[in-house]
């Protein structure tokens, strides 16, 4: 029987998502060229509250995005680009960052690196097939492990474990 996304579940809050960006970003101030980045570049969806969190926490005023689609639910087919940047910030991605909030399989990063081959590649998250795509991330998880981001997520209910009593 395989297993199901939510049977092997990472579910990530919005403390710890805040607080991993920002980690990130502190790693992030330490290899910056020349002192400081230009820009950030969130990845839409997901990437954009860690950007957002980058940004603050390394004073950058520039932050774009660029959309890319490689899910479609839980299926992941060919990373396709819905939306770039502003080039006149983003040039060949030179002191640029783009962020996301998790790496999979690589595909979006791939994609996007033919179009920036000089920026930086920064993930929260990273899974063992796309790690080659990054050039920074803070946590490793297993590949067959599903993130539960709190975007995704609404609070309910849930029984007791043993049942009523």
């Amino acid at each position: 029987m395989e297993t199901l996304p939510h049977e092997k579940g990472f579910h990530i809050s919005w403390e710890q998502i805040h607080r991993d960006a920002r980690a990130l970003a502190w790693r992030l101030e330490n290899i910056s060229p020349k002192g400081s980045w230009k820009a950030v570049v969130a990845v839409t969806r997901g990437g954009m509250v860690p950007a957002m969190v980058v940004a603050r926490e390394l004073d950058l005023r520039v932050v774009e995005t660029i959309s890319v689609k490689s899910y479609d639910h839980q299926v992941q087919s060919e990373a396709k680009i819905l939306k770039s940047p502003a080039e006149v910030y983003i040039g060949n991605g030179d002191g640029i960052l783009i962020v996301d909030d998790l790496v999979d399989t690589g595909k979006t990063f791939h994609t996007i690196r033919r179009l920036y081959p000089k920026a930086h590649y920064a993930a929260v998250y990273a899974k063992p097939l796309g790690k080659d795509s990054l050039d920074t991330f803070i946590t490793e998880v297993s590949q067959d492990t599903w993130i539960f981001f709190p975007w995704d997520m609404a609070l309910q209910y849930v029984a007791p474990y043993k049942g009523e009593g």
